[in-house]
């Protein structure tokens, strides 16, 4: 007769037990604790908040530049339909176009009739005062000795242009009239604005003029 002995068996109570005190986590209950990461320092804060304003308003500012640089432009195309050289400026005011010129110193036969000093003249009939603080003047070619002058005696605030002048610039090709570290006033500027458009138009021009003069010179031969 086979008898089975009963197999020895753990009450339900103390398995219960043995699994409460058992982690399924080893690292559940170690006394090592995960790093935390340190709140960021108000300054930093700060810090981090202004440069995204900066930047917030540094596209503000190309986005504003360009536009005003377009209505610039659109006097350049004005002054080549008078056989002037395209050159246009635009004076701001506030975000607001107080005025604009372009060259005319062939139609005026006025050696001074350039598009800022045009654009200067206007702005101060229209305010009645020959300084013009704060404004931003906005001009397709950089301006020449004549211009950065009257720009700085106006005391504007600012100068956008497009184009360089190589041969008679005085704000960084040839002269540094705006920001000389001597003059009684300086004046900011920015270059390089929808530089590719300024310099068709002069492109544009001034090959006409070359084909104009190659026809008459060969008409005169014949």
């Amino acid at each position: 007769m086979v008898v089975t002995r009963p197999q020895k068996t753990t009450p339900v109570f103390f398995n219960w037990i043995a699994a409460m005190m058992i982690p399924d986590n080893p690292d559940r209950f170690s006394s090592k604790t995960s790093p935390v990461e340190p709140s960021p320092d108000p300054a930093s804060r700060e810090a981090v908040s202004e440069t995204s304003e900066a930047t917030v308003q540094g596209q503000a500012e190309q986005e504003q530049d360009r536009y005003f640089m377009g209505l610039a432009l659109e006097e350049a195309h004005s002054a080549g339909c008078l056989d002037e050289v395209p050159i246009g400026a635009v004076l701001v005011l506030n975000g607001q176009v107080l005025a604009r010129g372009h060259n005319q110193t062939r139609w005026r036969r006025d050696p001074c009739a350039h598009a800022e000093l045009r654009a200067i003249q206007r702005a101060t009939q229209a305010t009645g005062d020959l300084r013009l603080p704060g404004a931003v003047v906005y001009t397709t070619v950089e301006p020449c000795f004549m211009c950065a002058g009257a720009l700085v005696h106006a005391r504007v605030e600012r100068v956008v242009w497009g184009v360089r002048d190589k041969k008679f610039g005085g704000c960084v090709s040839l002269g540094h009239v705006l920001d000389h570290p001597d003059a009684n006033h300086q004046v900011k500027y920015t270059e390089g604005v929808r530089a590719d458009e300024a310099a068709d138009l002069l492109r544009t021009f001034f090959k006409s003029k070359r084909e104009a003069a190659r026809k008459k010179r060969s008409q005169d031969r014949s």
